[in-house]
């Protein structure tokens, strides 16, 4: 039996599908959690693309979401880039 490995990142195709992605993962996990579906999001995106709109290099991108404390800024460009905001509202909600 050949078992692949599982990557979300190639099930994520659409925005409305990574916008659900980022928001189940900001809503119901951790932080690390979050990171995790925002580095997933990036390679769905085009790490490239999105390292590009973020206006941080590729690789640096890469290393900051793939690190346990990455820079809150590099964070907020990330999701910015992938066209989202992050938003306080009240919990619950």
């Amino acid at each position: 039996m050949k078992v692949t490995p599982f990557d979300a990142a190639d099930y994520l195709r659409t925005d409305e599908e990574i916008r659900e992605f980022l928001a189940d993962a900001l809503r119901n996990g951790t932080a690390s959690n979050y990171l995790h579906a925002l580095n997933t999001a990036a390679r769905a995106k085009g790490m490239r693309e999105t390292a590009a709109k973020a206006a941080i290099g590729r690789e640096s991108l890469y290393k900051s979401l793939s690190a346990k404390n990455p820079r809150f800024d590099t964070v907020v460009k990330a999701t910015r880039a992938l066209g989202f905001n992050l938003e306080v509202v009240p919990a619950g909600r």
